[in-house]
C-alpha cells in the first residue's frame, strides 16, 4: 500500500562544499516520536534537577538542625569542678592515692546527683581521707571493696534517667507556654518536646520497667518506665510502640517512634521525667554537668 503524500516528511540536506543539495524522504511518525523522545528526556532531566535541588535543601536543613542541637547543648554545660589534689602525705603512685582519688569522683558524681533531687550514695572512706584504720587494710581488699561499691554504683545509675532520648534540638521547654492550639491562653508544659521526624527511634534514657504501653489521651501513643528513687519517664506521641507492659528494658533500648499522634501539632516527641508521679523538669537530667 502506497504511503500518503501526508505521512510523509521531506529533510532538505544542503553542503555548503556542494551546489546539489540531497533530500531524505522520512515517515511524519517517525519524527513525531522523536519530538517524544525528546520531551521525555527533558522530563528526565528535569525531575534529576528537583531532585538534586530536595536533597540540597535537605542537608542545608540539618546542618541547621545540629548546628541548633550544638548550641543547646552548649548552653547547658558548665564547668566539670576541678580534681582536689591529693594531701601531701599521700604518697604518690600508691594503692590510696589511687583510691582517694576514685573516692573524689564518686562525691563529684554523689553531688550531681543530689542536685538532680535524687538520693544521693553513702561515700564511706577506704583510705587516704583521714581513716587511719582504713588505710591499713591490703591493697587487694582496698580494690575489692571499691570494685563492689562501683558496680553497684554504676548498676544505679543505669536505673537513673539521664541524657536524651533521642539527639536533636529541642522545640518546646518544661514550664509554661502559649497555648499550640489556642495562643490567647497560656498552658502548664510537663515536659520538653525534641524535633523529629515520623519513625525516627526513641530511645529510653534509664534501664527500668514498662508500666504503660498505649494511647493515653492527649499524649496519643504513649510509653511510661518506672526507674528506682520513684522516677518514671514519659515518651508521648508515638507513632509506633516497641515495648509491652511489664517488659524489662535497659538503657539505650528503642521503646519506639516518633510521631504526632494525640494532641499535637505536627511531628515531635514529648518527654516527661516524673518524681513520686509529678513531672520535674527534664533538662536538670540531660547532662552530668548540672
Amino acid at each position: 500500500m502506497k504511503p500518503k503524500t501526508s505521512d510523509i516528511s521531506t529533510i532538505v540536506i544542503i553542503n555548503k562544499n556542494q551546489q546539489q543539495a540531497k533530500s531524505l524522504q522520512i515517515k511524519t511518525k517517525h519524527i513525531e516520536r522523536l519530538r517524544h523522545y525528546a520531551l521525555g528526556v527533558f522530563a528526565v532531566v528535569a525531575a534529576l534537577s528537583g531532585l538534586v535541588f530536595y536533597l540540597h535543601s535537605q542537608n542545608k536543613e540539618q546542618e541547621e538542625r545540629n548546628k541548633q542541637l550544638q548550641a543547646q547543648i552548649a548552653k547547658l554545660k558548665i564547668a566539670v569542678p576541678a580534681a582536689v589534689a591529693n594531701p601531701a602525705n599521700t604518697q604518690q603512685g600508691s594503692a590510696q592515692s589511687y583510691i582517694q582519688s576514685i573516692e573524689t569522683k564518686l562525691k563529684t558524681i554523689n553531688d550531681y546527683l543530689k542536685r538532680r533531687g535524687l538520693k544521693g550514695f553513702a561515700v564511706k572512706s577506704t583510705g587516704g581521707s583521714g581513716n587511719n584504720e582504713a588505710a591499713k587494710l591490703p591493697d587487694s581488699e582496698a580494690y575489692s571493696l571499691y570494685d563492689d561499691y562501683l558496680k553497684h554504683l554504676t548498676s544505679t545509675i543505669a536505673f537513673t534517667p539521664m541524657g536524651y532520648p533521642r539527639i536533636s534540638s529541642f522545640t518546646s521547654f518544661f514550664g509554661y507556654r502559649s497555648d499550640p492550639f489556642n495562643s490567647e491562653h497560656a498552658e502548664f508544659h510537663p515536659g520538653i518536646d525534641f524535633q523529629g521526624r515520623r519513625g525516627d527511634e526513641v530511645k529510653c534514657t534509664a534501664s527500668g520497667k514498662v508500666v504503660f504501653a498505649g494511647w493515653a489521651g492527649g499524649y496519643g501513643n504513649c510509653v511510661r518506665i518506672q526507674h528506682i528513687n520513684n522516677l518514671e519517664t514519659l515518651y508521648g506521641h508515638l507513632s509506633k510502640i516497641e515495648v509491652k507492659v511489664g517488659q524489662k528494658v535497659t538503657v539505650g533500648d528503642d521503646i519506639g517512634k516518633v510521631g504526632s499522634t494525640g494532641h499535637s501539632t505536627g511531628t515531635h516527641l514529648h518527654y516527661e521525667v516524673r518524681k513520686d508521679g509529678k513531672p520535674i523538669n527534664p533538662v536538670k537530667f540531660l547532662t552530668l554537668n548540672k
